[in-house]
């Protein structure tokens, strides 16, 4: 009986022991669950936006991602003068339209396109191209651009911290598109075809 007793005790005693320890580990593991839930997410270096703009019945869509100056010469520094340049970050800049618009006396089908620019100190090179679904730069070839022309950029005092484009509406019929970054904006005017 004596030895029953004894075995009793000894069960009672590490099942207690057990339920103690996972009680233990149940609680520290919450504790690591809510500390990493405390965490704020790390916001992106670049993130992915975007500008559009009804101009009449004319949707004009830019996508991109938005790099930062963070303390960086950009023109002629991060981004090479006399370069290929996505015009953004990761992918390729990309402009959709739904009408077919006139830039720069030529006519751009309405559909989506890659955005690229070559970069100078006295002017840019704007190409708008077929092949709008590519990362970076990498895949981007000259006989691709469906529309190619200069523009010579302005620059200001005012630092743009984030890569900005916007699409600005003139009249029901007319607009124009900016990408602004570091103390740099380039700007072009467009029509939409009637």
């Amino acid at each position: 009986m004596k030895n029953l007793i004894a075995v009793f005790v000894l069960t009672v005693s590490v099942l207690s022991c057990n339920n103690q320890q996972q009680k233990k580990e149940e609680h520290n593991h919450q504790e690591t669950q809510t500390q990493q839930e405390d965490v704020p997410k790390k916001k992106p270096l670049s993130p992915h936006t975007s500008a559009m703009a009804m101009i009449g019945d004319a949707h004009i869509h830019i996508d991109y991602s938005s790099p930062g100056v963070r303390g960086r010469i950009i023109f002629g520094g991060l981004v090479g003068y006399d370069n290929v340049w996505q015009a953004g970050a990761h992918m390729a800049t990309w402009i959709e339209t739904n009408k077919d618009l006139i830039i720069n006396d030529e006519v751009l089908p309405k559909g989506k396109y890659g955005f690229f620019t070559i970069p100078s100190k006295d002017d840019w090179t704007i190409m708008i191209n077929k092949n709008w679904n590519q990362h970076g730069k990498d895949d981007y070839n000259e006989n691709d651009d469906v529309i190619r022309f200069k523009v010579t950029p302005s620059i200001s005092d005012k630092n743009t911290e984030h890569l900005e484009y916007k699409v600005n509406k003139i009249s029901e019929t007319e607009g124009s598109i900016s990408l602004a970054w570091e103390k740099v904006t380039i700007r072009f005017p467009f029509k939409i075809n009637q």
